[in-house]
């Protein structure tokens, strides 16, 4: 009997034979979780006038509301021995060139004005450091990806690594 990779969460296969060599999630920051608070806490104000307790009520559902959607949408970075997924896409890492950490006023202008609009992006307001990814499948018309990063330089040292076909 051989042994099968294990499933992954998200139904891909994972195991020894598709090493994970970085992953991360681009959770959001500590204000992002304030200002849901601060929005929450707003219901009150806007219901108190029909009733307090309804104003409570509703903060504490919109409260659940924003965490949940929060949650949900916080993408996953993950570079396999063979493959890289930045959110929802994947592409094999054999169509990976270059790979560049960018920070500071280069993450804003990699951002800004020297995007791409061609590109894919997983961008998160929170996050300051951003890679991009160069894709050289020629069937492919996305010319990179940039995504935010809070360890551009692991991401890149794991994109470095020899890619397994």
């Amino acid at each position: 009997m051989s042994a099968q990779p294990a499933p992954a969460a998200d139904g891909a296969a994972t195991g020894p034979a598709d090493p994970v060599l970085f992953e991360e999630r681009l959770w959001p920051s500590a204000w992002i979780w304030t200002v849901a608070a601060g929005v929450s806490a707003a219901a009150i104000l806007v219901f108190a006038p029909i009733d307090l307790l309804i104003g409570y009520v509703a903060a504490g559902v919109l409260a659940v509301i924003l965490a949940v959607l929060l949650i949900a949408s916080t993408p996953r970075l993950i570079v396999t021995a063979r493959e890289l997924q930045v959110g929802r896409a994947r592409i094999e890492r054999r169509y990976i060139g270059a790979v560049e950490a960018f920070r500071g006023e280069d993450a804003t202008r990699q951002r800004g004005p020297e995007l791409n609009g061609t590109a894919y992006l997983c961008i998160r307001g929170w996050i300051d450091p951003v890679v991009r990814i160069e894709i050289t499948d020629e069937a492919d018309l996305t010319p990179y990806w940039l995504t935010s990063t809070r360890r551009p330089a692991q991401l890149v040292a794991a994109l470095a690594a020899p890619a397994r076909s």
